[in-house]
């Protein structure tokens, strides 16, 4: 174990993690709610940093982020646990236990992988990478001096400060907007929204933004729940923010039937009217898949899955009309 970065000493030997929102006060031989922090005679440390229980190299569109180095493949990374408890999670093998089975790896020896892979960069993701925040942050720093990018899948639960302190090394972010209403995490995550936003906000002036929202019937699935979810990303991220709908299907403790091919393809028509960017995934659709030039029309990226047969953006920009493309390549 490490010590953690943010913390603050308490009466008592307490402690108080400023790492999230949560604000946990820990006694001592304790952790937090995301059970990775744990307090040791008055000091915080970090149960979790080195221990990789996921490592693979994926396609980046699998995070999913469809606007940052298409085609390529990113060298993918995860701890164990979570700061959210979501009832419906889709990695709650790993997110939901810190038994689950872990290697240890230094931060340089996943640069070290990710050059001998060819990746072009490092993604931090499967469970939540902000609570691994001291690895994430000694990794990250390495891998941009080596010239790797670096890639956050992330619930957006932390505080302003850490954030602001990880920011500069990271390239990308694919937030997940669980439900633009609060009272759903609450219910749903053990969770709050408003942190969640700050964090998409303050991340867009930084690096590409992509956001997910997981559909899941007669929880966040209304119409009304997808207008205000586009409306957010509209007036706060701007028009071009890409926004992946996602299919749930039963997992952990949710067991109602997944979404259905109807109700994404009626979420994706509302944020179209708003929104140049929209996407289908965990399912398969006719629409929501390819990326088109939102001023000629013209087809940018081709996808069947994983498999990019066509791209027709050079450096940014569209090589139909010439325009520049909310896409890193």
């Amino acid at each position: 174990m490490i010590e953690a970065l943010y913390y603050k000493s308490l009466k008592d030997d307490q402690v108080q993690c400023q790492l999230c929102p949560f604000f946990c006060t820990i006694n001592k031989k304790n952790q937090g709610l995301c059970g990775a922090r744990t307090n040791r005679n008055g000091k915080l440390y970090s149960k979790i940093y080195g221990e990789v229980t996921s490592i693979s190299l994926d396609p980046i569109e699998k995070k999913p982020l469809y606007h940052f180095y298409p085609n390529q493949n990113i060298l993918s990374i995860g701890t164990k646990g979570c700061n959210f408890h979501c009832t419906f999670c889709q990695n709650w093998q790993i997110s939901q236990s810190l038994n689950a089975h872990s290697q240890k790896i230094e931060p340089k020896d996943i640069v070290k992988i990710a050059k001998e892979k060819n990746s072009f960069g490092i993604a931090y993701t499967y469970s939540e990478p902000l609570i691994w925040f001291e690895f994430v942050l000694e990794t990250a720093r390495l891998a941009k001096q080596e010239g790797l990018k670096n890639v956050l899948v992330t619930n957006g639960f932390i505080n302003e400060k850490p954030l602001l302190e990880v920011l500069p090394y990271i390239d990308a972010l694919n937030i997940d907007i669980k439900s633009i209403d609060d009272a759903f995490y609450q219910k749903y995550c053990q969770g709050q929204l408003k942190p969640v936003l700050k964090t998409a906000e303050l991340a867009k002036s930084k690096a590409l933004v992509e956001i997910t929202n997981l559909v899941i019937p007669t929880k966040n699935d209304s119409e009304k729940n997808f207008q205000d979810l586009t409306n957010w990303i509209y007036n706060h991220l701007g028009k071009e923010t890409p926004l992946h709908f996602s299919a749930y299907f039963p997992q952990y403790k949710l067991t109602i039937p997944p979404t259905t091919k109807e109700t994404l393809e009626k979420a994706f028509a509302i944020a179209k009217e708003k929104l140049s960017f929209v996407y289908l995934g965990n399912i398969s659709t006719e629409i929501g898949q390819n990326t088109y030039c939102p001023y000629c029309q013209e087809l940018l990226i081709e996808r069947h899955g994983y498999f990019i047969p066509q791209i027709n953006i050079k450096k940014g920009t569209c090589t139909f009309c010439q325009k520049v493309i909310n896409v890193i390549n």
